[in-house]
């Protein structure tokens, strides 16, 4: 938890009651003063009047997680391009569609649900891509097939513009089954580790050994507390700023720097639409909206430097 840092006001979204209830008991039990919403449209409006250290809050599993996060991009340009148009084409055909067919289409109302919850989410794609307010922590498991999904969900992530701050290896085998008939696996996960390190490098990389029993209830849970609050003493500090991409003039040339680890030449797609650079990542698409002074330049050649996809921008040929 957050043992040793000063009291802080902790909103919790959890809608597991055992869990929350665990949770808010650990922290309180720490001098935290703990709110609790138990689902995530009670949790926006908490969070909306403020006033909190800390939120907590336990994301899906990774591609959820990331629909999530991209849903503010991808309504933002639903909003632009084609909600107006579809409102006012069903506004003229329905009518005369719901007199023909057996089933009538949506009225109006269903285009104002749409653009109340646009409202409700604006300015949250703004929260989620503060480094100073908000970071991902990403769990995994020393295992090779799991450690090339880490890879992707890291630049996925990056790609909607949030921050890394740190993984957390979980069930790692530890000193004592070197000699046992898990020594072999025990070494194999050393060596995926040492390739985290420094594939991640410079987002530390914590190690959580395996108990030797499930991690089920207060006791046990406050038991992997302690260890995390030894790997991470303050684990509501901000340790890392750096945005995931920026737009920069080296030379006379106008780039867009996108941070692209663990991505080939191969996987990445890009295209120019409107005032926005499109990247792509597999199935995974990132729209970047560009300022004033770009938005009418085009790309013109884009390369890997490091980890960093360098897009330059140019006039219209």
């Amino acid at each position: 938890m957050m043992r040793g840092t000063n009291a802080m006001r902790v909103l919790l979204v959890e809608d597991d009651p055992d869990m929350a209830e665990s949770l808010r008991a650990s922290l309180s039990a720490d001098s935290h003063e703990v709110d609790h919403a138990n689902d995530g449209g009670i949790g926006e409006q908490m969070a909306t009047e403020g006033g909190y250290d800390v939120i907590v809050l336990d994301c899906a599993p990774t591609a959820e997680s990331l629909r999530f996060v991209s849903m503010p991009t991808t309504l933002d340009w639903y909003m632009k391009h084609v909600f107006p148009m579809e409102r006012r084409m069903l506004n003229a055909v329905r009518p005369l569609v719901n007199r023909m067919s057996p089933v009538e289409l949506p009225t109006d109302s269903y285009f104002a649900n749409i653009k109340e919850l646009f409202t409700r989410l604006d300015g949250i794609d703004t929260v989620l891509q503060d480094p100073q307010i908000t970071s991902v922590r990403l769990v995994t498991n020393a295992e090779r097939m799991v450690l090339r999904e880490t890879q992707r969900a890291f630049v996925y992530f990056l790609l909607h513009g949030m921050s890394v701050d740190g993984l957390i290896v979980n069930r790692v085998l530890p000193e004592e089954a070197r000699d046992s008939f898990l020594g072999a696996l025990r070494v194999s996960q050393q060596q995926v580790i040492e390739e985290m390190v420094a594939y991640f490098e410079p987002v530390p990389v914590r190690r959580v050994p395996m108990f030797a029993e499930e991690v089920v209830g207060l006791d046990r849970l406050d038991r992997l507390a302690d260890l995390l609050q030894e790997l991470d003493p303050a684990p509501a500090a901000v340790t890392r700023t750096e945005r995931p991409y920026s737009f920069e003039r080296r030379n006379g040339v106008h780039q867009v720097r996108v941070a692209m680890p663990f991505a080939g030449k191969g996987e990445v797609g890009l295209f120019k639409k409107g005032d926005e650079l499109v990247v792509e990542v597999g199935v995974f698409r990132r729209h970047i909206g560009l300022p004033t002074t770009l938005a009418a330049l085009v790309p013109v050649r884009a390369t890997f430097e490091d980890r960093t996809l360098v897009v330059e921008l140019g006039e219209p040929r």
